[in-house]
């Protein structure tokens, strides 16, 4: 599905997308679990209107796929799954079902207490770009890797203060977990609203688009009535020239020429054929996309106003019932626009198809040719056309946001007195076009979903920050560039029941040469999350691994089973062609060491420990030869048991991670 966010300002560098597990539920989640009645009362949601007279494909492949689409946007709106992206600029966004925005922090922005068994220090972040985020699969918490510089805000002045490099931060987003089932039940709303409201926008600029063109066609050929008029010497206007002929004063030279001459039989059906596609367009694009795409955004929007009343549950994430209430009133006063709109349209056509009929009629007299095969012109209706549409255009002034309708006193006081009964509080309604009310409603739907959006974001808190290596420069980093993996795995000895499973945390990352005096090695870090330290917290531990000389590790992956992969590339040289390996090492067959989670104490405590040597002909993983010189990115899918890799010629490997290696070298594949 092709979806357009708006939530980050700069390039988008990692995303995370992480869906709800069976095993985190509750006996309260189901207690509370809520059913879309949606498709109790109304078809399936309308989709984007097509462009008239195109046949399927030629539209692109969305409109071969629609079906396809529905069935998915139905789909993933039963599981709650949330997507986390950063971007170079240090912001995290957190969407529910990739589209509903709930939340966005700023990490250059959030701060960060450090509390000591002496004092409390605050620091922050400066210039961070967030390199890669995760969230944890009970939504309680998300790490990220982001590059800049961290500085004690109590001593801004001491450079000593301020470390450059690779930092590790947890924050707590426990808000998702703990209101799983209201974010759930207002995304699955929302997400479906923005939707519609995306059919209803596409919807009038189809209809704004069809009506142009053929009223365009209609003013080309009869303006150059008003030119003949100018050259005979006339001081009248159209429309007295057509009153003349109606009511048989006189036929003007001008006007005849214009009838026989300058519009002809032919002209004049070619511009009632296109009055009449346009009408037929509008029609179905009013009764199979506009109106119920406005239809059931009112029922869902009147499904929020109902949660946003049960403040004990949503009030928390935001839901405010005012603002749902006056969207409410909007989308009611957008579906009064729909049916006027539809009325306007339908009396509009009508007149246009009179006044053809009679200038035929006309035509054929002044042609001297039968007019039996003419539909009768009505001459009151041909008055109404010449006055109110002949120089004048209601439909698309109802397509405009910029019109201002004039209403009569008896109309205007009969809406006052409705609001007695219920009725909208904006007794001016009516003095705005369609495209206008729908304008307002977008406004208004804005203001109210950012109320979760800003709410929620508030209740995103840091929780620790560990750096893991400095560097000379800011520059030296690169977001990007930067070979790292973090992965959550449930404890399998864990005490918990199984709807509130721990989770432990593991860190995975390449260090750049030079830093903390080491070259060619990986860090490994796990239990981070657990900021805590009480007795029964698993210690922050991690180990150092040294890769051979010969080789150099150019993109790493954690993997199932607390099990990492490794990509390294063999180091090119004029007497040995290219060699890489790949190589599944199992993390806990390593010696881990307890590190401190304290600042600044924490600060480069990774330099303490003593790097492994990684012993390639050891039991402590498998190892896969591949006879390519290798290049980022490493792909790894633990579901499937996969992982894809590149050739330095950008060939696309794919290798059967479960397998051995003489087992699995028919399973490989390459493309390019």
């Amino acid at each position: 599905m092709l979806r357009s966010t708006k939530s980050h300002d700069v390039a988008v560098v990692c995303l995370n997308w992480v869906e709800d597990e069976p095993l985190s539920r509750t006996d309260k989640d189901d207690l509370l679990s809520y059913e879309d009645r949606t498709t109790r009362f109304f078809p399936p949601a309308p989709v984007m209107p097509r462009v008239g007279g195109l046949n399927s494909g030629d539209t692109g492949l969305a409109d071969e796929n629609e079906e396809a689409i529905q069935a998915f946007s139905s789909a993933f709106c039963q599981r709650f799954n949330i997507l986390s992206s950063g971007d170079k600029d240090g912001c995290i966004c957190f969407s529910i079902f990739g589209i509903f925005p709930v939340g966005k922090i700023n990490i250059n922005k959030v701060p960060i207490h450090v509390q000591s068994s002496q004092y409390k220090t605050s620091y922050r972040l400066q210039g961070a770009s967030i390199s890669k985020v995760s969230l944890s699969t009970n939504l309680h918490q998300l790490v990220l890797l982001c590059c800049g510089k961290l500085i004690n805000t109590e001593k801004l002045s001491i450079s000593k203060d301020i470390s450059i490099g690779l930092h590790c931060v947890h924050l707590d987003t426990s808000i998702f977990s703990n209101r799983k089932n209201e974010l759930h039940q207002v995304s699955q709303q929302a997400s479906s609203i923005q939707d519609l409201v995306e059919v209803v926008r596409a919807s009038i600029s189809m209809m704004s688009k069809q009506w142009s063109n053929a009223m365009n066609l209609f003013h080309e050929k009869f303006s150059a009535l008003p030119s003949l008029i100018t050259a005979h010497g006339m001081e009248s206007s159209s429309e007295d020239e057509f009153l003349s002929l109606l009511f048989g004063t006189r036929t003007s030279p001008a006007l005849h020429q214009f009838l026989v001459s300058s519009l002809g039989e032919v002209g004049l059906k070619r511009i009632a054929k296109a009055i009449d596609s346009a009408g037929r367009e509008l029609r179905i694009v009013v009764s199979e996309h506009l109106q119920p795409a406005v239809e059931i955004i009112s029922f869902r929007l009147a499904e929020l106003r109902g949660l946003a009343r049960w403040r004990s549950r949503f009030q928390n994430i935001g839901l405010d019932e005012k603002l749902i209430d006056g969207v409410t009133e909007r989308v009611g006063m957008l579906i009064v626009q729909v049916e006027r709109f539809s009325r306007v349209a339908a009396t509009v056509l009508y007149l246009f198809q009179n006044f053809f009929s009679w200038v035929l009629k006309c035509v054929k007299i002044l042609l001297s040719e039968p007019t039996d095969q003419v539909p009768p012109a009505n001459s009151e209706l041909v008055v109404i056309f010449l006055k109110f549409l002949l120089d004048k255009d209601p439909i698309k002034q109802l397509l405009e946001t910029d019109q201002i309708f004039e209403w009569d006193i008896d109309t205007a006081r009969q809406v006052e007195q409705l609001v007695v009964f219920g009725g909208f509080t904006d007794t001016q309604f009516l003095e705005r076009s369609l495209a206008k009310q729908f304008s307002e409603l977008e406004e208004s739907l804005k203001e109210a979903f950012l109320m979760p959006f800003t709410t929620i974001s508030s209740q995103i808190h840091c929780q620790g920050l560990l750096p893991l290596y400095p560097v000379t420069s800011s520059e030296a980093l690169s977001p990007t560039c930067t070979a790292s993996s973090i992965s959550f795995y449930k404890d399998e000895d864990s005490q918990h029941s199984p709807c509130s499973y721990s989770l432990t945390d593991y860190i995975c990352f390449k260090i750049p040469d030079g830093s903390l005096n080491l070259r060619n090695c990986i860090g490994v870090i796990k239990n981070f999350c657990n900021s805590r330290s009480t007795i029964s917290t698993p210690s922050l531990s991690g180990f150092l691994l040294r890769m051979p000389d010969e080789y150099e590790c150019v993109d790493l992956s954690l993997y199932k089973d607390n099990q990492v992969v490794l990509l390294l590339s063999g180091k090119f040289s004029s007497e040995s062609p290219g060699r890489s390996l790949m190589v599944m090492l199992q993390i806990e067959n390593f010696s881990f060491s307890q590190l401190s989670r304290t600042l600044p104490t924490n600060c480069n405590s990774l330099q303490e420990l003593v790097a492994l040597e990684l012993q390639l002909d050891t039991d402590h993983g498998k190892v896969r030869s591949i006879p390519h010189l290798l290049s980022t990115p490493l792909a790894v899918s633990a579901s499937r048991g996969v992982a894809c890799i590149f050739s330095s010629r950008r060939h696309a490997l794919v290798y059967i991670l479960n397998e051995d290696e003489d087992e699995g070298e028919d399973e490989d594949s390459e493309m390019e």
